[in-house]
């Protein structure tokens, strides 16, 4: 509730309009049954034709101000509730974006997709209602309460025994199924995770004929949130019956006591209607209040899983070094390393040492599994080691502040990730103010430039979300440019040549290479033949560094890198 307060402050005059109009057609709407009454006792009691019209005149003047009453105040509460929705839409997206990996991977896509949109907007809705009819329901049903009393006090006590009844029902209802809400919600997590999971992976999920398993699943999953919903639904459906049942209880008392004194002269028939027309007023408006009261629930519960993604923080405290001023440190240095995710129960890696000099080609060799890319994502501080501490320029990663540090890295991950838009925008994601040669060198040097120029658009041609419109060579070789084009001091490029053949992988080598102040080079691959010609090769073996040194000086010494590189190269082993 306070992160919702905060981001309606911003809207202070449309939080005190939006009710106070509605209060206003409140007030309008409680003056409807006592001209009612009028019209019955006074006009067609004594056959006053003009004082029906004048009073027919004055249920439609109060009828079009209670209207324009109800327009303005919606208009405000929207207002309200879809600028608090967009702070709060805003804040929580640059929070996630705050967050490490390691907060990323422990809470999930699927549940922060939820949080951003379904939440948020269940958030809005609520607050929107509550600006509308928070203040006006109550204030009706009291209203019409007291006006009651003022008609005659017998009669009234079948509101204030009635109104009591109602309440307990209601917040009854309220207080049972808000944690319900909650679990609907984290079912529907489970929804959407599984449909993004099997939307992501549909091509493996038909290459290994599982759709059966996965339509298993996904009903399971299904079935259960239905039977949530159904649960929590006969709960809050109770909500109208019994209000209808208590307020209709209601007016059948109150039409008996009402003939009673009417026929003792106490009470006239234009009073017992208008106390009819109140009771009614009290239905209809503990009707809107249980709806309300649903939606308020369900607001909550959403608002505070909202607030237990904004209560995460990110493990990785940002430090404040932009530059070195070491000229002659080591470009990277691992001092006995480890890694452990978390939640895992052993560690990634385990005790690495290494020392890389600048403009150095380090090629980082294992098998599946054996921790390279975990190795390098250290680099940029994607995650924190566990032990151990790693020196880019003769400072300690944790010192430096993670944009000055991610400004020296270039990054390919092994998952070509392209976006929707042009050639030239996925490019200036490297470097945002880069012009067309410097894009046009990162292409060449990304042996990338002949395929652009044929496309009709070159430059300007369109990119499908994820680069769906290109063959996976053509994806990995414009991330290479990316990364290239804001030339970076180190680079590294994870397993991101795979789909490369093997002459265009030695190009794309030669020409970082040879580039004006080449970067400092990291190349993970499962390719020996990629690796042959660095000046150090690092061999992982799960988790543990297996060897480090030069090809020849591995192929002699190292056990695992024989086993790797025999097997790529059986003819030379026989010769």
């Amino acid at each position: 509730m306070k992160r919702i307060w905060m981001y309606l402050s911003a809207y202070k005059k449309e939080c005190v309009f939006a009710p106070l109009f509605k209060m206003l057609e409140a007030l309008f709407e409680l003056f409807v049954p006592l001209v009612v009454s009028a019209i019955i006792d006074t006009g067609i009691g004594n056959a006053d034709k003009g004082y029906i019209v004048k009073m027919s005149l004055l249920l439609v003047t109060l009828a079009v101000i209670g209207l324009t009453c109800a327009i303005t105040a919606q208009y405000f509460a929207a207002k309200a509730a879809v600028g608090c929705a967009t702070g709060m839409r805003h804040h929580l997206f640059k929070h996630i974006q705050s967050l490490s990996f390691t907060e990323m991977d422990t809470i999930g896509t699927s549940t922060l997709i939820t949080r951003m949109t379904s939440d948020i907007n269940q958030v809005q809705n609520g607050v929107n209602l509550v600006l509308r009819l928070f203040l006006r329901s109550p204030f009706i049903v009291f209203g019409a309460m007291i006006m009651a009393f003022t008609i005659d006090v017998k009669a009234a006590l079948v509101f204030a025994v009635a109104i009591p009844v109602l309440a307990v029902i209601v917040f009854g209802i309220m207080l049972s199924t808000r944690p319900l809400y909650k679990k609907v919600q984290a079912g529907l997590d489970k929804i959407l995770g599984i449909t993004r999971e099997n939307l992501t992976g549909v091509r493996v999920v038909r290459a290994f004929n599982k759709q059966e398993n996965e339509i298993r699943e996904f009903k399971q999953a299904n079935e259960q949130l239905n039977h949530l919903q159904k649960f929590v639904g006969k709960i809050s459906g109770l909500m109208n019956p019994l209000t209808y049942v208590v307020v209709n209880i209601s007016i059948i008392a109150l039409i008996w006591i009402g003939a009673v004194r009417v026929n003792a002269g106490t009470l006239t028939q234009g009073q017992v209607v208008a106390l009819y027309n109140y009771m009614s007023q009290i239905l209809v408006e503990l009707i809107k209040l249980a709806n309300l009261i649903i939606n308020i629930t369900k607001a909550l519960a959403c608002a505070g899983r909202i607030e237990n993604v904004f209560s995460i923080k990110s493990s990785m405290q940002n430090g404040s070094t932009t530059e070195s001023t070491d000229t002659q440190a080591a470009a990277v240095e691992f001092k006995n390393v480890s890694l452990r995710y978390s939640g895992a129960g052993d560690e990634s890696l385990t005790d690495i040492s290494f020392t890389v000099k600048k403009g150095q080609t380090i090629g980082v060799i294992g098998g599946t599994g054996s921790g390279k890319s975990s190795l390098v994502n250290l680099i940029p501080r994607f995650y924190d080691v566990t032990k151990g501490e790693i020196y880019i320029d003769g400072v300690n990663v944790k010192d430096y502040r993670i944009e000055a540090l991610r400004e020296k890295v270039g990054i390919v991950l092994q998952k070509a990730q392209l976006f929707k838009g042009t050639i030239r925008d996925n490019i200036r994601w490297g470097k945002k103010d880069a012009t067309d040669t410097e894009i046009m060198e990162a292409l060449d040097i990304a042996q990338a430039r002949e395929f652009v120029e044929k496309k009709d658009g070159k430059l300007d041609s369109f990119v499908d979300q994820g680069g769906k419109n290109l063959s996976g060579g053509q994806r990995q070789r414009l991330t290479i440019a990316r990364a290239v084009v804001r030339k970076p001091d180190i680079l590294i490029l994870d397993d991101s040549a795979s789909a490369l053949d093997y002459a265009t992988d030695a190009a794309l080598r030669k020409s970082i290479r040879e580039m004006k102040d080449a970067p400092t080079l990291f190349i993970v691959s499962q390719r020996a033949a990629s690796l042959m010609h660095a000046d150090r090769i690092i061999v992982l073996d799960d988790g543990n560094v297996a060897g480090i040194g030069t090809h020849e000086e591995l192929l002699e010494n190292c056990e695992v890198y024989q086993e790797i590189y025999y097997s790529q190269f059986r003819k030379e082993k026989e010769a």
